[in-house]
């Protein structure tokens, strides 16, 4: 079995897309007006408007915006500190700023427009970039 994505479910798909094509350099599929996917090597990251949700059987009451605040996408980035340049005007909702995690990775957290927590990583610590050697 392979993990194939994580869709997020919003109102505004048109807004959530273009944060995202600007925080990933990755321009969005879209296959339909209510859906986009954003197709990256190791994952792909889907967004559907609340529409969507009845094709599952699931209200969009039950799927409606902010729900998922446990929930945090971990993006693995070449340049921590890079990225954090690049998006720290453009981030509205800082979390935490570049800092070294007790596990080895550098970390930058923020929320998107519908309030999920992003985080980019780099691993730096000798047994962190081990670890995600082994699995690349």
């Amino acid at each position: 079995m392979n993990f194939a994505s994580v869709r997020m479910i919003t109102e505004d798909v048109d807004s959530l897309v273009a944060f995202y094509e600007h925080v990933l350099r990755v321009s969005a599929e879209r296959s339909a007006p209510v859906f986009a996917e954003f197709v990256l090597p190791s994952c792909t990251l889907a967004i559907g408007h609340t529409q969507t949700t009845a094709l599952f059987g699931v209200d969009a009451a039950n799927a409606s915006r902010a729900m998922n605040h446990p929930v945090i996408l971990e993006f693995h980035v070449a340049d921590i500190e890079a990225e954090y340049e690049r998006l720290r005007t453009f981030i509205h909702d800082w979390v935490q700023q570049p800092t070294t995690m007790p596990w080895g990775n550098r970390s930058m957290l923020f929320r998107d427009p519908e309030g999920n927590l992003v985080n980019f990583f780099e691993p730096i610590s000798k047994e962190a970039i081990q670890r995600f050697n082994k699995r690349h």
